[in-house]
């Protein structure tokens, strides 16, 4: 199997590409700026490299699109216009190398669950009316409808939501007032986290490409997904730290700007597609999860 990984360096690329090397495949990461491997199964290559030469994606089975500006930032104008470029043009240069490939890969292509708005209530799935309405959703609304029009390849939105894992993402900034002892709820604590631990998004992308029958959208979540309050209180039991200190809905809004609501807003997404087809989690519950987090236990990857 040869996949190739754009946005290979990031947090999800480094552990989808320590994945494949279990899996024996030979891996492509694409970046903006070139590196270099000792490890035979990986060649890297820039975006500018492949304007020119597409030689080193001849014969690929998957391009797993994961490249985009990082939205954890505040989100003044010019960070707005990054964020929405730089995922634009990352599809654009992904549809380019597609059409000169002889042999069409399959394109995974994450995005986001914000795309569902925000709601305490409601529950949404891959068949839910789409609520573009902010920010966010506006950037996954154009991000995907820029992926899906690339002809003649099977195309996978990946809806990704929070995911968690120790050495990126949100995690270690969410764990870290548990660990000093001051951790609790943020803003009214109802607000619904939908999540998936690392080694499950890496083997349901392996699962998505593997499976040709799974195109268009495919939400990246776990089955049970918990409010803020349910989270924290899961997070204390497991990092056996208090669950005493509130942090008020102004404070963050202070702390972060309009990327707050992505801690004061939420949306209950259930990924419909991955159980109907008997996609397997390994950490279906926020408690298996954070177990494993917390205890620091190796992930298996297979």
């Amino acid at each position: 199997m040869k996949v190739a990984i754009a946005g290979g360096t990031g947090f999800v690329g480094k552990h989808l590409t320590d994945y494949y090397l279990k899996k024996k495949a030979s891996i492509v990461v694409i970046s903006r700026q070139k590196k270099r491997s000792d490890n035979p199964l990986i060649r890297h290559t820039t975006w500018s490299e492949l304007e020119t030469n597409i030689l080193p994606l001849v014969g690929v089975d998957a391009i797993i699109n994961l490249a985009g500006e990082s939205i954890n930032q505040r989100w003044t104008d010019e960070a707005k216009e990054r964020i929405l470029k730089s995922r634009l043009d990352a599809v654009e240069r992904v549809s380019s190398i597609i059409e000169r490939l002889e042999k069409k890969p399959v394109l995974i292509n994450a995005s986001g669950i914000s795309i569902y708005g925000t709601s305490e209530a409601d529950i949404f799935t891959e068949e839910s009316e789409l609520q573009v309405n902010d920010f966010l959703s506006k950037v996954v609304d154009q991000w995907e409808m820029a992926a899906e029009h690339i002809p003649d390849t099977r195309v996978v939105l990946l809806r990704v939501g929070i995911v968690l894992g120790n050495d990126g993402g949100a995690f270690p900034k969410m764990a870290l007032p548990f660990k000093l002892g001051v951790g609790g709820r943020v803003g009214s604590g109802k607000q619904v986290l939908s999540w998936i631990h690392i080694n499950d998004i890496c083997r349901l992308i392996d699962w998505c490409i593997e499976n040709e029958d799974i195109e268009g959208p495919v939400n990246a979540t776990a089955p049970h997904a918990v409010t803020n309050d349910e989270f924290g209180r899961a997070l204390a039991k497991a990092m056996r730290r208090p669950y005493l200190f509130p942090v008020p809905a102004f404070v963050m809004k202070l702390m972060f700007g309009e990327l707050s609501e992505l801690l004061l807003k939420g949306q209950r997404v259930i990924p419909l597609v991955a159980i109907n087809n008997q996609f397997q989690y390994r950490f279906p519950s926020i408690d298996l999860a954070l177990r494993d987090l917390v205890g620091g236990n190796k992930v298996v990857r297979k």
